[in-house]
């Protein structure tokens, strides 16, 4: 006898007719909810890029590339189990019903013998998933997840399903006993305390796991459930071709034919951004990682999102619904984008609302008064155009005003140009590229910020000022390559000049040096074993994915930039806790730097907290605004006895 078994076991046609009805019901009201929803996310802005498809798909939903397996409190292999349990059984599910509607019958024979063993074992898996998930919410429930009542009801929901499903395997084995029913593993065991039932018995159960499949399908979009259907759609129009560091562009005429700037309404938002609301599955994970939540600020990335989808089918205030307090302290790190499982952009609903609140003159205090100094002299620190020279003086340093040819040009930046600090490592890189023999040349009074505070703070026709002005000046000096010490200028040099038809290469001071170490034209850092702890700037490792550069400057070779969360760096130097991609941001981004802070609420604090205990005697950092920032929060835990250098300063004592 060939294994298989009957599918509708002692179900009538009257009652299958019942089933179907109420299952096309469900599967109806299901889909009438999504497309009610789908009338919100209409109302918003046209997609203006081309989706990545079914790449993403495979990337993000069906590898499940964004979720982390290594750590199991991150709850990571939990939802990997109720996830792939639950794909399992959906494509079971789906298999089952070609073979019954279909015209070749094939669930029969050694394949029926397979599926049935493997889809137990992926069920059980779901079912382990489920009551890990439920055990989780019990007795170590992190902070960041919500504690709902809806919530509960989803996980009992799925865990029902999955257990009745295999009662009702176990009493089809009960009833009808088979010599293979072994291979159906899970319910084989589960029939064994059942004995022999009756058919009437194995009814009640069929309809009662059938009730609860119909219950699931009707309730998904009104549940954190959703997200399952939402991740898909969400995934496959996801802009894969805009860099996390890129802020889309504001035309006049935009402006001129809504009358505002930015985002004061949820509709204002485009249609994309307002799906990925709906595809929120409030893991908390962005909430986990965000720097100014964890140094005891407002923002709360989760809720952010939240809060949002609240006002999407009002003509209620975003900016009202989030609070301003926190719409001001996100320092747009990007750690928040980096971990959320569903491909949420954070930073971009943060700034799209500053962007309008500024526009309503709601920015007041030295965020406001940089903008005004950026606008009137170019400088986000006031200093004038000319100040941007002064570190020059006798040190012999080519400006493109000369006229003379060259191959590279070395953006300074503000801080590089003015900040004592900064200037130090401004120097230090300017004389390893003439010891290299490096054709270079600087603006100097010439250049004027990239406009990259005004942006993020919200000013964005500044920003647009400025930076078209910039392209033009390299235009005219034919610039095709951008060296810089300024991760913040380097992400808008590479990432949004392209806006205004400027397209250079441009590269971060790091990877510039460790392409002359490789070269043999200069000497890497001589460093102690132990001596010294790397600090990752957020707009270097996450935003722009660079974290082997700074290290191989030490001689340790890693490969961070291919791991999306790294377990190991560097050999001979320590590592903090954070590091890579998962950097802690120092909290000067996003226009931070110029806003005050209590000092008890620095993100620096903790970051530099991670630093020391490393038990390094030098903090090397990759950035002049991280370097301002771990200053003071160094001198306001340990004093004076850590020192805090540059790596390029670190270099350029090799080669003295």
């Amino acid at each position: 006898m060939t294994p298989t078994r009957q599918e509708f076991l002692h179900i009538s046609f009257p009652e299958k007719i019942v089933f179907y009805v109420l299952i096309f019901s469900s599967l109806g009201f299901m889909a009438l909810q999504i497309w009610e929803r789908s009338q919100i996310w209409m109302s918003g802005k046209p997609i203006d890029w081309k989706p990545a498809g079914l790449g993403a798909w495979w990337k993000y939903v069906v590898a499940q590339r964004k979720v982390k397996t290594s750590r199991i409190k991150s709850g990571a292999p939990m939802h990997m189990a109720i996830f792939y349990g639950f794909a399992a059984l959906f494509v079971a599910t789906t298999i089952l019903a070609v073979n019954s509607y279909g015209p070749v019958k094939f669930h029969q024979g050694t394949f029926y013998l397979w599926y049935e063993a493997i889809f137990d074992s992926f069920g059980l898996l779901f079912v382990v998933g489920c009551s890990w998930a439920l055990g989780r919410r019990i007795w170590f429930r992190p902070k960041s997840i919500a504690n709902e009542s809806g919530d509960w009801w989803a996980l009992a929901l799925l865990l029902t399903l999955a257990v009745t499903g295999f009662v009702l395997e176990a009493g089809r084995i009960a009833n009808q006993p088979q010599t293979w029913d072994n291979w159906s593993w899970v319910g084989f065991a589960l029939a064994k305390p059942l004995g022999s039932i009756q058919p009437e018995t194995y009814k009640f159960i069929w309809w009662f796991h059938m009730v609860w499949v119909a219950v699931f399908f009707a309730v998904i979009p009104r549940m954190r459930l959703r997200h399952i259907v939402m991740a898909i759609l969400t995934s496959y129009g996801y802009d894969a071709n805009q860099p996390w560091g890129e802020l889309k562009s504001i035309s006049i005429e935009e402006v001129e034919r809504t009358g505002q700037i930015g985002v004061g309404l949820a509709k204002d938002y485009s249609r994309w951004h307002l799906m990925s609301l709906d595809a929120c599955m409030e893991c908390g994970r962005c909430t986990d990682v965000c720097p100014a939540n964890n140094a005891g600020k407002i923002l709360n990335p989760k809720l952010v999102v939240q809060s949002i989808r609240g006002v999407m089918a009002k003509e209620s205030s975003v900016a009202e619904a989030i609070s301003e307090e926190a719409l001001w302290a996100c320092t747009t790190c990007n750690a928040c984008v980096e971990a959320c499982p569903v491909l949420i952009r954070h930073v971009d609903l943060i700034v799209d609302v500053r962007r309008n609140l500024l526009a309503e003159g709601k920015l007041s205090g030295t965020a406001a008064v940089m903008l005004r100094q950026l606008g009137s002299t170019g400088h986000a620190w006031g200093q004038p155009s000319s100040s941007r020279e002064d570190w020059m003086r006798d040190l012999d340093i080519p400006l493109c005003r000369s006229g003379e040819p060259f191959e590279y040009l070395f953006w300074v930046g503000c801080a590089g140009a003015t900040d004592p600090a900064a200037v130090r490592a401004t120097k230090a890189f300017a004389s390893l590229l003439k010891k290299a023999g490096v054709s270079f040349a600087c603006l100097g009074s010439e250049e004027a910020c990239t406009g990259d505070p005004a942006r993020r703070v919200g000013d964005e026709f500044l920003f647009q000022e400025k930076a078209a002005t910039m392209a033009e000046v390299m235009t005219a000096y034919g610039v095709k390559k951008v060296l810089t010490a300024c991760p913040h200028c380097l992400n808008t040099l590479k990432n949004e000049y392209h806006q205004f038809d400027f397209r250079p290469e441009v590269l971060h001071h790091t990877q510039f040096l460790q392409k002359l170490i490789s070269e043999g034209k200069i000497k890497g850092a001589k460093l102690l074993p132990g001596s010294t702890v790397l600090h990752d700037p957020c707009y270097l490792a996450r935003v722009n994915n660079e974290a082997d550069a700074p290290r191989s400057l030490f001689g340790e070779a890693t490969n961070l930039n291919e791991s999306a969360y790294p377990v190991s760096g560097m050999k001979n130097q320590p590592e903090p806790a954070h590091f890579g991609r998962k950097s802690l941001c120092c909290g000067a981004g996003g226009g931070r730097m110029f806003m005050e802070e209590p000092p008890e609420q620095r993100p620096g604090n903790k970051r530099t907290e991670e630093l020391l205990a490393t038990g390094a005697t030098t903090v090397a950092v990759a950035c002049p605004f991280c370097r301002i920032m771990l200053d003071a929060s160094i001198k306001q835990i340990a004093g004076e006895i850590i020192a805090l250098k540059d790596v390029v300063e670190l270099v350029l004592e090799a080669n003295e």
